[in-house]
């Protein structure tokens, strides 16, 4: 079998690199080579995966590459996308110049990063661990929280949103085009056409939980949801973990599951612990690694600590609470259980609207009040249609994860790329004299 020297490239958060790391690891056990690019702060979960860290060092990090205030999307765009790109260009340069590199698999907000694989003649995919950034013809775009159009008006109103956000990231196309310009590769039309400069466009979520498009890319491929536990919160607590549970049979149990991200979420998830005070039953809280669990209260049905193994818990609760984001969502639906959903960040509402559109569960404003969440709680209890759903949803995303194509879809770019530079170059025609 050939082996290749793949060069993978997160940003920002956990909940970001662990998708990346799933994929390292898969391409790692068929005998690949993994350099791993992300935030400093990222070197020891990538480590401690056993693969090679590599950091950001002209390129922004921490809050500066992935800030906590979205309120401003303009703003937020200009200062952790486009702005940078440049930057994160030169970064993806040198370290493909550092070690030869078959192929890169790029996180798709990484704009930068991949005019920098491109500039290097290297093949690249684009890794979308959530619903496709990329607009779809018929689908709602990701930011928007529409749902899948039925009717003529729900079709109008998804194309007005899809040109909402081509016009609202276009504004940054001058500065996008000067970048390509200076690394020598063409101007774009549409900031949107650098999807179709990727060898490979991933899709990391299951075709069954998406909305259906009219057509999908040439270079697009659905490879199903990468979903191995972080090691950090495999090691918080595995070995001690103690089902928390009173001893009322048929009691129901949930999960509140806090992002991994810092959004801002503290009021939010305050308001779902609460919540569950005026509910018959009990609750596992996991505050994650940005909320102090000091800085919180809890009623005497809810168990409160930074973290447990998701995957052991959810096999022993009724529903799960949480903002939405797409590791979350997944794991809920695999294991059956319906979702409570307050979605607010960038991706965590579409996944709201296809749980709701499905029949898997509820959602609700972020702003949403104690008793609200206690109400939609009490539903997701007592109808019985919202775990039928889950559960047959969840079953035909373990067969899209089960076919995955991740693996293949990479080793086939690498290939072409190495047989290509293999060619050997043409001898310009000597004049006769």
């Amino acid at each position: 079998m050939m082996s290749y020297h793949f060069l993978l490239a997160s940003w920002g958060t956990l909940g970001n690199l662990s998708p990346m790391l799933t994929a390292a690891r898969r391409l790692h056990r068929k005998g690949h080579c993994i350099r791993l690019m992300a935030d400093p702060a990222m070197r020891s979960e990538v480590e401690a995966s056993g693969f090679e860290f590599v950091t950001w060092r002209r390129a922004p990090t921490g809050v500066a590459a992935d800030p906590v205030d979205v309120s401003d999307m303009q703003d937020f765009l200009r200062r952790a996308i486009f702005d940078p790109a440049a930057l994160y260009a030169a970064d993806i340069r040198a370290e493909i110049g550092r070690v030869p590199t078959d192929a890169v698999l790029v996180l798709d907000v990484l704009f930068g990063a991949a005019l920098g694989a491109e500039a290097s003649g290297v093949p690249f995919a684009l890794l979308s661990p959530h619903v496709s950034l990329r607009p779809l013809p018929g689908m709602p775009p990701v930011t928007s929280g529409l749902s899948q159009p039925r009717t003529p008006e729900q079709r109008a109103e998804v194309d007005a949103a899809n040109a909402r956000q081509a016009e609202t990231l276009n504004a940054f196309l001058p500065g996008l085009n000067r970048a390509r310009a200076d690394l020598g590769l063409p101007l774009l039309t549409d900031v949107f056409d650098l999807f179709d400069r990727a060898d490979r466009l991933l899709l990391a979520t299951s075709q069954a939980f998406d909305f259906q498009a009219d057509a999908l890319p040439d270079n697009f491929r659905y490879v199903g949801p990468l979903l191995d536990v972080p090691n950090w919160s495999r090691s918080l607590q595995t070995e001690a973990w103690r089902a928390p549970w009173s001893a009322r049979p048929g009691r129901p149990r949930a999960l509140i599951a806090c992002s991994t991200g810092a959004q801002g979420q503290r009021d939010m998830f305050q308001r779902m612990i609460d919540a569950m005070g005026a509910v018959e039953i009990d609750a596992l809280a996991t505050a994650g690694p940005n909320l102090d669990v000091a800085d919180l209260r809890a009623p005497n049905n809810v168990h409160l600590i930074r973290g447990a193994p998701h995957d052991l818990v959810m096999k022993d609760v009724s529903m799960v609470i949480s903002q939405g984001g797409h590791g979350t969502t997944i794991r809920s639906l695999i294991n059956g259980l319906p979702q409570l959903i307050l979605p607010m960040g960038r991706d965590q509402a579409a996944n709201a609207a296809r749980i709701e559109a499905k029949g898997a569960g509820l959602q609700l404003p972020p702003t949403a009040s104690e008793a609200d969440i206690a109400a939609a709680v009490n539903r997701l209890i007592g109808e019985r249609q919202f775990k039928m759903s889950a559960r047959l949803l969840g079953e035909a995303i373990k067969a899209d994860i089960d076919r995955s194509s991740l693996v293949g879809e990479m080793e086939a770019i690498a290939a072409a790329g190495r047989a290509a530079r293999q060619q050997p170059k043409k001898r310009p025609l000597r004049k006769s004299a």
